[in-house]
């Protein structure tokens, strides 16, 4: 009995687990049948772009329904709201540009027409002003150890390169080499006044460290060792210099003359688009702060230059048609139309440098704040540089050779005769002089409400740059040998703790990082570091500053840039 009952449950369980089995597997089964199932109509589907729906939806597509959806269907612009809002900022950046650049363009104008100007104006009476403290000297007795003031025997080194200049410019014939220039074709023309744009940048990077060199040797204190070839040889370089300089420009003059008085017109045509092709070569390169700042200093130089040429045309054109004013309108169109091209082309090449760039309207201002500051420095007591020398360096505008070139132009073009004639010039000189005045005391006033915009007040008391320069350049040898001191004091942080004992992975790691450092001293003057960057090199050495710090060559500071210093391996 009771073994009929222990089998009958026995029979019992097993039936039930062949049941669960059973059912577990039909489960399992009828889940890989579906997943088959739906394998095979997502295969189809992707292969015959659904041919089920197509056959299910064949009814519903029309063309009717194909257009009623293209014209409702709808996006919604917030949902990439970043990107939108950087787009309008960029188009509100290039509608600014052109306000921004033009405020830019005439404060950079009118210093360099002060610059201009002082050649005409203070500069000769500063000349009289010395020569005369020169001849006096002996009757008055010597008050002191120098004869002459630095900035006395620089104005009058500029009096001699002038006369010098001026009676060597004399020989030279202006009709022979209008005629001259004339008779070539149009294509060589044009390859000239190339030639020349490239001669007149060469000569000005060269020019100004001829000029200051020459400066520098004729004012250099005398207790220091001699390490020059003397004040004479300077002198007939820096005259060389200036001669030729002129000659270079008198020969653009006269080929934009030619151009000018060209049938066709089809020479200053080309010469225009000119112009354009500068667009090509500097929208689509890689700009910083830094060397936009030098191509805005450059534009400001070439815009006051081709002023200073349209003015030597219209005045050799007007002499030649016995000063007619009507004929003064005949050019004025011309006039215009370089002006209005120049103008043109550096907006456009501003805007788009700074959008490909992502660089802000704003940094006009800063540019402003810099050259107003070179004014307002210029002024302090501690000044070491004349301000027509600061816009030398920093535009590369160089006021002699124009100078001379216009006084030769003016002095053949107009004839004077009689006291009448003298009385003439003697109001126009003086209404130069008032001109300057009134410019330099608005410019000056101006760059003050600049440099206070721009919390610049503090560094109008710091030390000239060659005493900043000279211990950066200390600093900057300490900090790249120091890593092969053979007897090295151990580094200690904030709280005197020494670290080069206690992290012995500094060490290796400014092993690793030395090789990567410059090996010369010829490498350190592409940038002239601030305090926190010169921080930074010394921890990179050292390895304190985290693994994810890269050694980066620091930026120069606006102040520091001038017109021909290489800054990113780009000189414009």
């Amino acid at each position: 009995m009771a073994d009929s009952l222990s089998s009958g449950l026995g029979e019992e369980k097993e039936k039930e687990k062949e049941d669960s089995e059973r059912d577990r597997k039909a489960a399992t089964t009828e889940k890989n049948k579906e997943k088959d199932i739906l394998t095979e109509t997502l295969r189809i589907n992707n292969k015959n772009g659904g041919s089920k729906s197509k056959k299910r939806n064949l009814s519903d597509l029309s063309l009717v329904r194909f257009i009623t959806t293209e014209l409702t269907r709808g996006y919604f612009l917030e949902h990439n709201e970043a990107k939108y809002t950087e787009r309008r900022e960029r188009v509100y950046t290039c509608l600014r540009i052109p306000k921004e650049l033009e405020k830019l363009m005439t404060f950079g104008f009118f210093l360099c027409l002060d610059a201009f100007l002082y050649v005409f104006t203070l500069l000769p009476l500063r000349v009289i002003l010395a020569l005369l403290r020169l001849l006096t000297l002996p009757c008055c007795g010597l008050s002191g150890s120098r004869l002459l003031q630095p900035a006395q025997v620089c104005d009058v080194l500029k009096g001699f390169i002038m006369v010098l200049c001026y009676s060597m410019m004399s020989y030279v014939d202006y009709s022979m080499m209008y005629h001259l220039i004339r008779g070539q074709s149009v294509i060589k023309l044009y390859i000239i006044y190339n030639m020349l744009e490239v001669a007149d940048r060469l000569f000005s990077s060269f020019g100004q460290d001829i000029l200051d060199a020459l400066y520098w040797t004729a004012t250099e204190p005398k207790e220091k060792k001699r390490a020059h070839i003397g004040v004479i040889p300077h002198f007939l370089m820096a005259v060389l210099y200036v001669f030729l300089h002129a000659i270079l420009i008198m020969v653009q003059a006269t080929t934009l003359n030619v151009a000018f008085n060209s049938h066709n017109k089809s020479l200053l045509t080309i010469m225009m688009s000119n112009n354009f092709v500068e667009i090509k070569g500097s929208v689509f390169k890689k700009f910083e702060k830094n060397n936009l700042f030098q191509m805005s200093n450059s534009d400001i130089k070439e815009r006051f230059t081709n002023y200073i040429l349209l003015l030597i045309v219209c005045l050799r054109n007007m002499e030649q048609f016995s000063w007619n004013p009507d004929h003064l309108w005949v050019l004025f169109p011309d006039v215009v139309m370089v002006i209005a091209s120049e103008v043109a082309v550096d907006i456009v090449k501003h805007a788009f440098i700074t959008k490909f760039n992502d660089i802000s309207a704003d940094v006009y201002g800063e540019y402003r704040a810099s050259l107003a500051f070179d004014l307002v420095s210029s002024r302090q007591k501690n000044a070491y540089t004349d301000y027509s020398d600061s816009v030398s360096r920093r535009m590369g505008f160089i006021p002699l050779p124009l100078a001379l070139l216009l006084i030769r132009v003016v002095t053949s073009s107009v004839k004077i005769q009689g006291s009448l004639s003298f009385m003439c010039v003697l109001l126009f000189y003086l209404g130069m002089i008032t001109l300057k005045v009134l410019n330099s005391i608005v410019l000056l006033g101006t760059s003050c409400m600049f440099v206070k915009e721009a919390n610049m007040e503090e560094k109008l008391f710091d030390p000239p740059p060659s005493a900043v320069s000279s211990r950066v350049n200390s600093r900057a040898h300490r900090t790249k040998h120091i890593h092969t001191t053979p007897q090295q004091e151990p580094t200690t942080d904030k709280g005197g703790i020494s670290l080069a004992s206690d992290n012995p992975q500094a060490t290796n790691m400014a092993e690793r990082v030395a090789p990567t450092l410059p090996k010369s001293d010829s490498d350190t003057f592409l940038t002239t570091p601030d305090e926190e960057d010169e921080d930074k090199i010394i921890n990179v050495n050292t390895g304190l500053e985290g693994d994810g710090l890269e050694h980066r060559a620091p930026k120069k500071d606006l102040l520091e840039i001038d017109r021909f210093t290489i800054c990113g391996n780009r000189i414009d």
